[in-house]
């Protein structure tokens, strides 16, 4: 994974969620950046067919993006590592440019010679730097070469930007025209910042770590540089102030993204698949140059079951597509609302590329509070990644204008954006319009309403965003806690790690047709997504028993009465009577980062017994 040797692996579906372009990747014994798409090679990233989704992207990046494509992916491991073949990955370079020799302590910038690399490239993993001829921290050993690490420390700020620990400006307190050899050095038997120093060998200058950080690190370090170490690029300025970092540190990089499921908005399977590949079939101008479009589309696997279907058929639907055919852009807050008329339609399509489905019965006992069951026993879901932040991440609003600055992609502006799709299979429940209009009528629901919002204002206030804005509804509170309870709950029978379970919440209390459902889908980037365990916990059966045990765990939480007792806007928090113990999952699994939780709305608890919504 790198310009000329590779360096180390990682997952495809890690490039959008942890190792994305401007993310540091943690080696064994190096550390690299990833850097901009505009460095990948795009021939190598296969192509991702979802126009629902492309056309929320543009809406956000802007028109200019043609596609949505998948990171590189070498086919076959039976290659030699010295031909071209094996030059397939992303490119990355090594980043911090300061190591520390482990046994001497020196630290240097890689490129200034002192410490050389070995590479190896048949066992990647072992690629590393060494100190040529060290001889130990008080230089009496005999000579020998010794590992040199990554410095653990760095510098971000609020824009995106990312930069080398100043070393030399840290140990002086300042400019400083003696540039002597640096040493990095531990005292004390922890390994707290309080016990780390680094000294020149020069002047006999030394600082300990702990200054750089906190209120002592804003006078400490210097202002912003405004670096993208992954676009080669300096901004001419930057005003936020530049913070001290560890390297690994989970808030040196937040991806922002985008994702649609692929849901039928056809009449027919192959109209669905011409739609989704519209971009191949838009020129195409006679029957015959169909059937050369397909060999292609079959060979590159581009549009996977577009082969099934003979020229004539596939030419009679673009006809179709080209003589009723509308463009309509699709906005970053509707997504959800094509996908919500398909999960509720009355007669769903059954079966087709990326859908199929089937009604399910309500389970006995919650018929006055669910209206129906869907269980999914095929569907695919896309991401698309549209940008990251550093420091703080971003937050979850319908206006994307509210998040924090977001750092590009690339050094121009994005032509294609990372994307990933995963298969699966899922759970569709709907609940009963009636039953959640007369329960956010309750006078304790009311109160319990207020509590959330004022949390959610004081925590907007604390990061000087617009408190008013990006509350989702006290509806949408009930079904996210559902949705996580049940999760935990499905979890313990269906075979999937909690992780592999992720949620889709539909909550749209004041919208012309109201939405009030959840989606429970297994999110796996291979087969391994669709076993069937899971949709068969969806028969009414089962499922009403997993709500019951569901409802019943979230009656006591362990951390009671401290749990049940917690009140959002004491401490300018986005949940009420919510924890580890008891309805948070992981964050990979929820949509809105175990915020907006509170199990006093689903079921009574020790503090709050009238606001249940399942009383």
């Amino acid at each position: 994974m790198s310009d000329r040797s590779p360096v180390g692996e990682v997952r495809p579906s890690q490039i959008l969620w942890t190792y994305g372009p401007g993310a540091l990747i943690d080696l064994p014994n190096l550390s690299v950046v990833t850097m901009g798409v505009d460095r990948w090679e795009k021939n190598r990233c296969r192509q991702i067919e979802e126009a629902r989704l492309l056309s929320a992207v543009r809406n956000v990046l802007g028109p200019q993006v043609e596609s949505l494509r998948v990171p590189p992916v070498r086919r076959s491991e039976d290659v030699d590592p010295y031909s071209a073949e094996a030059l397939i990955g992303v490119p990355v370079r090594p980043f911090p440019r300061w190591l520390r020799c482990v046994k001497c302590g020196l630290m240097s910038e890689f490129d200034l010679g002192l410490f050389k690399i070995k590479e190896n490239r048949y066992r990647p993993e072992n690629t590393r730097f060494v100190h040529e001829g060290c001889k130990g921290s008080r230089g009496n050993l005999p000579a020998k070469d010794a590992d040199a690490v990554p410095a653990r420390f760095l510098l971000a700020c609020r824009n995106g930007h990312l930069d080398d620990f100043p070393w030399h400006y840290f140990v002086h307190s300042g400019p400083s025209s003696c540039m002597g050899t640096l040493r990095f050095f531990e005292s004390g038997a922890s390994l707290q910042t309080e016990n780390l120093w680094v000294k020149c060998d020069e002047c006999g200058a030394s600082r300990n770590m702990a200054h750089a950080f906190g209120k002592s690190g804003k006078q400490n370090l210097p202002g912003c540089r405004g670096r993208h170490p992954h676009l080669d690029r300096y901004d001419s300025e930057c005003e936020e102030r530049a913070r001290a970092v560890l390297l690994g540190a989970t808030n040196s990089w937040f991806p922002i993204q985008l994702s649609a499921l692929a849901i039928p908005q056809a009449h027919d399977p192959v109209s669905q698949l011409v739609r989704d590949g519209w971009d191949y079939f838009e020129d195409v101008g006679s029957e015959a140059e169909v059937a050369i479009v397909v060999k292609t589309l079959k060979k590159t696997g581009a549009l996977p079951g577009i082969d099934k279907y003979s020229s004539a058929v596939i030419w009679a639907a673009i006809e179709a597509v080209r003589a009723g055919k509308t463009q309509s852009q699709v906005t970053e807050t509707d997504i959800k609302g094509p996908e919500w008329e398909v999960l509720t339609d009355p007669s769903p399509p059954t079966d087709w590329p990326h859908f199929l489905s089937k009604p399910a019965k309500t389970p006995k006992g919650f018929e006055n509070r669910i209206s129906g069951v869907l269980l999914l026993e095929r569907l695919r879901e896309v991401n698309a990644l549209l940008g990251f932040t550093r420091v703080e991440a971003p937050e979850a609003a319908d206006d994307s204008g509210e998040r924090p600055p977001m750092a590009d992609l690339g050094a121009q502006a994005a032509a294609w954006v990372p994307a990933g799709q995963v298969h699966g299979e899922g759970i569709f429940i709907r609940f009963d319009e009636g039953a959640l209009r007369e329960w956010e009528e309750r006078e304790a629901v009311r109160a319990r309403d207020a509590k959330l919002l004022a949390g959610h204002k004081g925590w907007r206030n604390a990061r000087r965003l617009v408190s008013e804005d990006g509350y989702p509804s006290i509806r949408y509170a009930l079904l996210h806690t559902v949705a996580h309870l049940l999760i935990r709950e499905l979890a313990l029978e269906c075979g999937y790690n909690a992780a592999s379970i992720r949620e889709r919440i539909y909550a749209a209390p004041e919208a012309e047709h109201p939405q009030a459902g959840i989606l429970i889908y297994t999110a796996s980037a291979d087969s391994d997504g669709t076993l069937g365990g899971l949709v068969d916990l969806g028969k009414p059966e089962n499922l009403g028993r997993l709500l019951t045990q569901a409802l019943s765990r979230a009656r006591v939480c362990s951390s009671d009465p401290l749990c049940a007792e917690h009140e959002p806007e004491k401490d300018r928090s986005l949940h009420g009577a919510s924890c580890h113990a008891c309805s948070f999952v992981s964050e990979t699994s929820c949509e809105w980062g175990n915020r907006y939780i509170d199990r006093t709305l689903v079921v009574p608890t020790l503090e709050v017994a009238d606001a249940a919504f399942f009383g």
